[in-house]
């Protein structure tokens, strides 16, 4: 199986390349931990490496403008993983400043709708009591159920 870093080498140094204040790259490095398992899944999916590399680049672009939002105004307290999920929806992602064309616009809320419904099925299946590696399990669920639709 191939890793994220296979397809993006840069993968592990997005939080450092989204930075504007020293705070920013562990509250980046949480977003890249929570996006990591989507990866995985694209990857998984048998998508076409230039697809994926496609999804990593509207990924790269959505930390970027998380990271922002969460810079300007203070708001380190919300966990990565859940101001994640509070960007994405059934109809994209944040506005992105660096999207120039509607084609462009187009694969980038693509991406974030992609995200999303990953995301979602990840936090149905999320055991309500905690347990040891439920969050793997829960990914695994998610992936298995992802991959039958």
């Amino acid at each position: 199986m191939q890793t994220p870093e296979d397809i993006c080498p840069d993968f592990p140094e997005w939080p450092e390349s989204w930075h504007g204040e020293k705070e920013d790259i562990p509250y980046g490095q949480g977003l890249l931990d929570a996006m990591r398992p989507f990866v995985i899944y694209l990857i998984s999916s048998g998508l076409k490496k230039k697809t994926i590399r496609n999804h990593m680049d509207n990924l790269w672009l959505l930390g970027g403008e998380i990271i922002r939002s969460v810079s300007m105004f203070d708001r380190y307290d919300i966990p990565p993983a859940e101001n994640l999920m509070r960007n994405v929806d059934e109809e994209g992602g944040p506005l992105c400043r660096h999207i120039h064309s509607e084609e462009h616009q187009k694969s980038y809320d693509a991406t974030c709708r992609k995200l999303h419904k990953f995301l979602v099925t990840i936090e149905r299946n999320r055991p309500s009591k905690p347990a040891k590696d439920s969050g793997k399990a829960a990914v695994e669920g998610a992936l298995s159920r992802l991959r039958k639709e």
